[in-house]
């Protein structure tokens, strides 16, 4: 990948929870507008790597990482969260829309950065919602509350709202673990469609799901000491049908995890 490929970039990063080394000297290399699935089995570190990138780590007060993580050329850990926190989205493992109406869960990240012209907020909110596969089922109900409707619709508020802010990354938690078939299937649909315009890292326990969605896919694994490692990164079919390592076989065909 040349650098103009690369949207996110991590360079011997190691995350430790107190005396506990969670990662180990990760390095890898995040492609703009793709979708990269993170595989592994749990306890790996697949979401404490995922919150990197967006800093949620820093709520946990013995957290403390080593290493770089670079958005394009920006050391994440130099910039404002906030701003970093804009620009890199996330979608969590259950859907947590907040007990507001549809448009107003929409609509809260852009009036929290200042935006309060009712014509730009409609516009931003359809905009959103269209983009989540989700303006068709609600549009004639926006004042309905975000609670009362479906998981799978709740997940795709979700990532309506990620997207209200205009992000340049989504992060997404497992986000279809909770939903049944049909539902995750929409959400899945809704994942090749994003990555037209965003970069998406997700993280799943689903094999399928990852052979499906995604273009790359990074492979964590636990050493000895419990401690989460990278064992490979590379495009998803050749790691689904020609891996490097005999780990990412193994737990690829079932053998464990």
């Amino acid at each position: 990948m040349t650098a103009s490929e690369i949207k996110l970039e991590v360079k011997n990063y190691s995350q430790y929870y107190g005396d506990f080394k969670a990662l180990d000297s990760v390095n890898v290399r995040i492609p703009a507008k793709q979708v990269t699935a993170i595989i592994g089995p749990s306890g790996c570190g697949k979401s404490t790597f995922l919150r990197t990138f967006n800093r949620m780590n820093d709520l946990i007060s013995n957290a403390r990482a080593e290493g770089t993580v670079l958005m394009e050329s920006t050391n994440i850990f130099q910039v404002d969260v906030v701003e970093l926190r804009r620009r890199i989205g996330m979608v969590f493992q259950r859907a947590n829309p907040f007990p507001k109406s549809i448009y107003d869960n929409v609509a809260y990240g852009p009036r929290v950065n200042g935006l309060r012209d009712k014509r730009s907020l409609n516009e931003i909110v359809e905009r959103s919602l269209r983009d989540a596969a989700l303006w068709e089922e609600v549009k004639d109900d926006l004042g309905k509350s975000g609670l009362a409707l479906s998981g799978g619709q709740q997940q795709r508020l979700c990532i309506a709202r990620a997207l209200a802010v205009e992000p340049e990354v989504i992060l997404m938690d497992e986000p279809a673990s909770a939903l049944d078939p049909i539902a995750t299937l929409r959400i899945e649909e809704l994942i090749r469609e994003l990555r037209k315009q965003y970069t998406i890292v997700i993280v799943t326990h689903n094999m399928q799901q990852a052979a499906r969605v995604s273009d790359y896919t990074a492979f964590f694994y636990t050493d000895e000491s419990r401690t989460g490692i990278l064992v490979e990164f590379d495009a998803t079919k050749k790691i689904f049908t020609n891996p490097e390592d005999q780990r990412t076989e193994d737990y690829i065909t079932g053998r464990f995890g």
